[in-house]
């Protein structure tokens, strides 16, 4: 069995609102689904980041309930060229990058977080290629 890439990635919220307003206003990300008491879909590249508030989706039956509590991590790869670029953005939103890490083949990432504590990271290309 061989997949193409990973689709989707999910994240639980606590306010739909204030997550739309870091993803959209602040990441500037777009938005391709809202649906008020439920959750708020963002296009990234070819995938999708799904936010849902956890309660709805624990309770329903279909799609089969799913959930998860704690920090959950997702990495960004910016284009190339803009690395540097998103990081100085990421910074003049008043947005503290907790780590920064240069990996062993030289690739750079740092860390932050969004509102509800996930710990969010911007890689430079290339750094999962073979």
């Amino acid at each position: 069995m061989q997949f193409s890439q990973i689709k989707e990635t999910c994240l639980y919220v606590k306010d739909l609102r204030r997550t739309m307003a870091f993803y959209m206003d602040t990441l500037g990300v777009e938005m391709i689904s809202y649906v008020k008491e439920s959750h708020v879909f963002f296009r990234v590249g070819s995938s999708v980041l799904l936010c849902f508030l956890e309660k709805p989706v624990r309770e329903q039956d279909i799609p089969p309930p799913h959930y998860a509590s704690g920090v959950i991590h997702l990495a960004f790869e910016a284009p190339e060229g803009e690395y540097d670029n998103i990081r100085e953005e990421v910074e003049s939103n008043e947005i503290e990058i907790i780590h920064d890490h240069v990996w062993e083949k030289g690739h750079r990432s740092f860390y932050f977080k969004d509102p509800d504590g996930h710990l969010l990271e911007v890689i430079e290309p290339g750094m999962w290629d073979n």
